[in-house]
């Protein structure tokens, strides 16, 4: 049986806590669990990610925490308060390409300000601090279907952290990129993180992604799942380029992927075995 470690839950008030959480759905053949039991906290100023096998509920905890699905048991607070909605202090970051094609990077950028009534200089003013900061400036006047998939991607980014969030959800938003353009854009997160030190939640497959990016990883069992294992990453920050190259960066990847290829092969049915 899977040793399950426990994670602290006495949170502070500024804090996002998972109490005893879980989560069903009704299908048309019954009923399904995807989360069983979840508990921890994320601590003001950190950077957790989520890792699993696929279909063991990763983006589910990340729903939960953005008001999108109200938990079947247990409970999500932010600062003290309990998660009912979405929430002006949290914002979400997707996979999929979440631009508007018809309007400009600048109103792009400005779209969840105006949707919250902010007045047009003071929306354009704060859009234009997160265009410089995610590294578009120049780019104010141009339309998604000029940019580059990472270039939209860090719209995307920016149009979250115009709203100050609290808490920054981040739903695989490195997925649809190749290789070399994510591991850029990872490194912007980070240096974007540097200065803004909003709590995240980062879900990913991506287990090198997860350790470069992360204080902590959290290991999903597979369903109906709990949290495995966290790992606490012991990198010192910032991390500069030749991270990756550590030796202890290449002890915590492995040790991550021993645990989900334990997870993941149980989603394969007896026998399954990853190399």
């Amino acid at each position: 049986m899977s040793q399950i470690f426990p994670i602290d839950t006495v949170g502070h008030d500024s804090d996002v806590v998972f109490d005893n959480i879980g989560m069903t759905f009704g299908t048309k053949t019954g009923v399904t669990q995807a989360v069983a039991n979840v508990s921890g906290v994320i601590p003001e100023g950190k950077f957790v990610s989520v890792i699993g096998p696929s279909g063991c509920g990763k983006s589910t905890l990340l729903d939960m925490v953005g008001g999108l699905l109200k938990p079947t048991k247990g409970t999500v607070s932010i600062n003290g308060e309990t998660v009912t909605g979405p929430r002006r202090d949290t914002a979400m970051v997707f996979q999929e390409d979440s631009t508007l094609h018809w309007r400009t990077v600048l109103d792009n950028v400005a779209f969840g300000l105006e949707v919250k009534g902010v007045p047009k200089a003071d929306r354009y003013e704060s859009a234009r601090r997160m265009i410089e900061l995610v590294g578009l400036s120049g780019f104010e006047d141009h339309r998604p279907g000029q940019l580059s998939g990472g270039m939209k991607q860090r719209v995307a980014i920016a149009r979250a952290l115009a709203m100050e969030p609290r808490v920054l959800l981040m739903d695989e938003p490195f997925g649809a990129l190749d290789q070399q353009t994510r591991q850029f854009i990872g490194r912007e997160l980070l240096r974007i993180w540097e200065k803004t030190r909003n709590r995240v939640l980062f879900i990913t497959h991506d287990i090198q992604e997860a350790v470069y990016l992360s204080d902590e990883v959290w290991v999903m069992s597979a369903r109906p799942s709990v949290v495995k294992e966290v790992v606490t990453i012991d990198l010192p920050r910032p991390r500069p380029e030749g991270t990756h190259t550590l030796p202890r960066f290449r002890e915590l990847e492995d040790h991550l992927w021993e645990l989900v290829k334990v997870e993941a092969e149980k989603t394969l049915g007896p026998g399954a075995r990853l190399a």
